[in-house]
């Protein structure tokens, strides 16, 4: 059974202590994982938080599955101290390194998938990072020109077709190619990852009422029916421009297997909303599955033993069971989210 590799993040956050709680709750699910990180801060972790952990020590990956009743741990070159809620630039290069490694056994196929957890943006920059975030990063890694974050959850799943810009900026960068080019990536991805086989889109409009044909904005009968009418010549299930406020009560979700959504908030409200504490990042568009929780490093609350591992345990079953669809292997162990 190949692993999945599971990626430090920063290690002044919760991402080490959540690792420990996810792996005793997915013992036995049969889902082999094998954690980047050294060795040491993670044994010093678990006493630390009242997780003590047995840690076993592998030189390669596929060493991984062997193990049984201990965490699978590969170690990094470098030493990370234990200092939880400090943040530092001196643990940059391990926190770099080990998305690279895993990113790179990703495209050997020596582990299934990746799943990340968060880093600290600002602090990667300090010590010269110069991507905007993680996506980014991996994008680059993979040599891949364009990906596309869609945040699942067994109820939802959400892709906001712009992200990271201030809301004032969307309507000039919310193009028609681009609304096409992320359905395809998510009709795509949702077919070979999800096994659905005709999914159905659901295209958000951009303004109230999705514009009342240009009565509140001339965007979604300019440019987003435009496109929506282009997918559907291409074959691909999407419809809309759909008022936004009536998507994502229950009776409306069961119509569609994704939301494409014009911004950031359009899409992260509602499955923040419905699925808080599960939702789980998914980056579309790689040559690997990789997933993340949808949290960041929590610094206030590291190494209290308090953070809740619902999100890191859902990323780390969805990054399982899309590797099974890529493989088409969906036997024991495979969670299924609902699918058309």
């Amino acid at each position: 059974m190949t692993p999945l590799a599971i990626t430090m993040g920063e290690p002044a956050g919760i991402g080490g202590e959540l690792v420990l709680a996810a792996f005793e709750a997915l013992q036995d699910e049969g889902i082999a994982m094998v954690l980047l990180d050294d060795p040491d801060r993670i044994e010093a972790l678990g006493r630390a938080v009242g997780l003590p952990t047995r840690i076993a020590v592998v030189d390669q990956p596929e060493n991984a599955a062997a193990v049984v009743g201990a965490l699978p741990v590969l170690p990094l070159p470098q030493r990370v101290p234990l200092r939880l809620g400090t943040l530092g630039t001196a643990t940059t290069p391990a926190v770099l390194g080990a998305i690279e490694r895993a990113v790179s056994l990703a495209m050997e196929g020596r582990v299934s998938g990746v799943v990340t957890n968060p880093i600290h943006k600002a602090v990667l920059q300090d010590a010269g990072f110069s991507h905007p975030g993680h996506t980014e990063f991996l994008a680059e890694l993979a040599g891949v020109p364009r990906t596309v974050m869609m945040l699942a959850s067994p109820e939802l799943r959400v892709v906001p077709v712009t992200i990271h810009i201030a809301l004032s900026e969307v309507p000039a960068a919310l193009t028609g190619a681009a609304i096409i080019e992320t359905a395809r990536i998510v009709s795509d991805a949702l077919q070979r990852d999800f096994g659905v086989v005709n999914p159905r889109l659901a295209v958000a409009g951009l303004n109230p009422h999705a514009g009342e044909d240009g009565k509140m904005g001339t965007e979604d009968r300019d440019v987003i029916a435009p496109a929506v009418a282009a997918l559907k010549a291409e074959g691909i299930n999407a419809f809309g421009p759909l008022s936004a406020d009536t998507m994502f009560h229950e009776r409306a979700r069961c119509s569609y297997d994704a939301a494409l959504c014009m911004f950031h908030d359009q899409a992260l409200i509602p499955i923040k909303t419905i699925a808080f504490d599960e939702g789980v990042n998914v980056t579309l568009g790689l040559p690997f599955v990789r997933t993340s929780p949808d949290h960041g490093t929590a610094l206030d609350i590291a190494g209290k033993g308090v953070a809740r591992p619902d999100s890191l345990i859902a990323a780390i079953r969805l990054a399982a069971q899309m590797s099974r669809h890529r493989t088409g292997v969906t036997g024991a162990g495979a969670t299924v989210l609902e699918t058309s």
